[in-house]
């Protein structure tokens, strides 16, 4: 098939899941073509079945905001009619979904043809932006025209329906991980330059949003430092990356917190890892602490959103109320503390992942597609 895929292309969990998708079809053999402003992060390499097509934004005087969803719709009608698409694929709400429909709009009329309209919500297109009363009729009326709906979570999903009325159903397909990727062997020189004395190596990796509660992990490694010889890998960046930076100062731990910035090649900092920390207030269904999983790295989380459905507490890591520090401090200790714990926590944290590789995942999204098939060879 000929697929559409519209999607931010930076760091966060909406874009990698959207081109790590992308980029499976295309080794199956479909034709993928990627819309959007720039070319997405995860999007390295030449592949033949693979094209992306910048979305151009005029800019003029007249415009304090240059209207970028009108720019992405008219990019939408053109990649559509001349590389014959047979879907769009819209990944996040706002304005990819919008803004698919109205190139559905413009493409029927000048060809007659209705092209499908698949719309993957993510998270904070729904529980945080879309409902915004600024964007909820927009959002609720994109959501409804669309042809299929997918949540990436039972959580998300059943948030939708609580916030939004939707008349439609929602099919959950989880978000995935290539398991192959992130099962990697610790490179022991790597982990020597960081943990020169065989120190813990505590993560955190995010866009580092008021939403991921970056105040709590530093407050939670400073107890865990106080009891464990450790080290804090900060991955990422965002606006509350000067908050972290100013209690690592504050709380005396320069020496052993690093800031990393963002990094592509998460695979080989998370194979030196022993626990990810996800402190945050909301995850829809929380990508990166699969990814962890997946490199054999125990979780501590908060149980927010759709954390649950992939950190299972008392078997993969632990997950506590959100802001909970104590409890998540305390349940990070005891695993730092007991080797054969922790080691018995990382396998069952891999195994877990396994679940959610990309290999069981895909083809879920073949099968939706397939429904929209114009002929009968795809």
């Amino acid at each position: 098939m000929k697929i559409g895929i519209v999607c931010y292309p930076t760091f966060g969990g909406s874009g990698v899941l959207a081109t790590e998708l992308g980029k499976a079809l295309a080794e199956k053999g479909h034709e993928i073509h990627f819309i959007t402003y720039q070319q997405p992060v995860r999007l390295n390499g030449f592949h033949a079945n693979i094209f992306y097509h910048e979305v151009r934004v005029p800019t003029y005087p007249l415009f304090d905001y240059p209207p970028y969803e009108l720019a992405l719709a008219s990019t939408m009608v053109d990649v559509i009619l001349n590389h014959d698409l047979d879907l769009i694929h819209a990944h996040y709400a706002i304005p990819h979904a919008s803004a698919a429909y109205t190139a559905k709009q413009i493409v029927k009329q000048k060809t007659g043809r209705s092209v499908p309209v698949i719309t993957t919500l993510h998270g904070t297109d729904i529980t945080l932006v879309g409902r915004d009363k600024t964007y909820e009729p927009v959002v609720t009326f994109s959501i409804n025209e669309s042809d299929s709906i997918t949540a990436v979570s039972e959580n998300l999903k059943e948030e939708t329906y609580k916030h939004f009325d939707i008349i439609k159903d929602i099919e959950v397909i989880h978000n995935f991980v290539d398991v192959h990727r992130y099962n990697k062997k610790p490179v022991a020189a790597f982990r020597q330059v960081i943990a020169p004395n065989n120190e813990r190596i505590i993560i955190h990796a995010s866009n580092f949003r008021k939403i991921k509660r970056i105040d709590n992990v530093m407050d939670i490694f400073k107890n865990i430092h106080t009891a464990v010889p450790s080290k804090l890998l900060m991955v990422g960046d965002g606006p509350e990356r000067p908050l972290a930076e100013d209690l690592t100062r504050q709380y005396g731990l320069e020496a052993d917190v690093r800031f990393l910035g963002k990094q592509e090649q998460m695979e080989e900092i998370l194979a030196v890892s022993d626990v990810f920390l996800l402190p945050s207030e909301y995850e829809s269904f929380g990508l990166a602490a699969l990814e962890a999983m997946a490199a054999s790295t125990v979780v501590i989380s908060s149980d927010a959103g759709g954390l649950n459905e992939i950190n299972i507490n008392g078997v993969t890591g632990y997950t506590s109320p959100v802001g909970d520090v104590e409890s998540m401090s305390k349940n990070a200790i005891e695993l730092l503390k007991d080797e054969s714990k922790l080691k018995a926590f990382k396998l069952n944290a891999l195994k877990e992942a396994k679940l959610f590789d990309i290999h069981h995942i895909i083809p879920k999204y073949e099968a939706l597609y397939r429904k929209f098939c114009r002929t009968g060879d795809c």
